[in-house]
C-alpha cells in the first residue's frame, strides 16, 4: 500500500474513528486526543499494516487498545502502595462503615415476591437471574425456547406488579435502594 493510498484510506474512517473515540471516552477533549493518538500510532506503524487485510478493522484495534492501555494507566496511579512496617498509610484513614439494613430489608421483600410467583414461572425467571442463558433452561426444563422467553416475560411483568402494589412506584424502591 502507497503512502497516498493509505492516508486516503485513513481519511475515509475519519468520522468513523472520531465517533468510536467518542464512544469509548464519553468526553469530547478525551476522544479528539483519542483520536490524534491513533492517527499517529497508525501513521508511524504504517509499514506493519498488511495489504489486503481489513484496513479499518487494523485502525479500530489500534484506537481501543490505546484506550484500554491509558484506562489500565489511570487505575493504576490510583492504586496506593504502601510501604511502611505498619502500614501506616493504608491504616490512617477513616474508617466509615455503611448500613445496609434498608436495602437489606427490600431485598428480602423482593426475595419474597419471587417465591410468590407461581412454579411454572418462577424457576425460569430465578435460573436466568443467576445467569442462565435461555437456550440452557430451554434445555434444562425440556421447553421450546419460546416458552422459556415468555415465562421469563410474564414473571418479569408479574413482579412489577407486585412492587407497584407494594410500593407505590418504582421510583420509591430506588430510593430506599440507593
Amino acid at each position: 500500500m502507497t503512502a497516498i493510498e493509505f492516508y486516503t484510506s485513513f481519511d475515509k474512517l475519519t468520522s468513523s474513528l472520531n465517533a468510536f473515540a467518542y464512544n469509548l471516552t464519553k468526553n469530547y477533549e478525551e476522544a479528539r486526543d483519542l483520536f490524534q493518538e491513533t492517527a499517529y500510532r497508525a501513521i508511524t506503524n504504517r509499514d506493519k499494516f498488511n495489504p489486503g487485510t481489513n484496513f479499518k478493522a487494523w485502525t479500530f484495534t489500534i484506537m481501543k487498545n490505546i484506550f484500554i492501555n491509558n484506562y489500565r494507566k489511570k487505575v493504576k496511579s490510583g492504586t496506593m502502595i504502601d510501604t511502611t512496617d505498619n502500614l501506616y498509610f493504608l491504616n490512617s484513614g477513616s474508617v466509615s462503615l455503611e448500613n445496609d439494613a434498608n436495602t437489606n430489608i427490600v431485598m428480602k421483600e423482593l426475595e419474597g415476591m419471587i417465591d410468590g410467583l407461581d412454579e411454572s414461572i418462577k424457576v425460569p425467571f430465578v435460573m436466568h437471574y443467576v445467569g442462565h442463558k435461555y437456550q440452557d433452561i430451554a434445555d434444562h426444563l425440556d421447553l421450546p425456547l419460546g416458552t422459556v422467553k415468555s415465562r421469563i416475560f410474564f414473571a418479569r411483568k408479574e413482579l412489577k406488579d407486585k412492587i407497584l402494589r407494594h410500593y407505590g412506584d418504582l421510583h420509591t424502591v430506588r430510593e430506599k435502594l440507593a
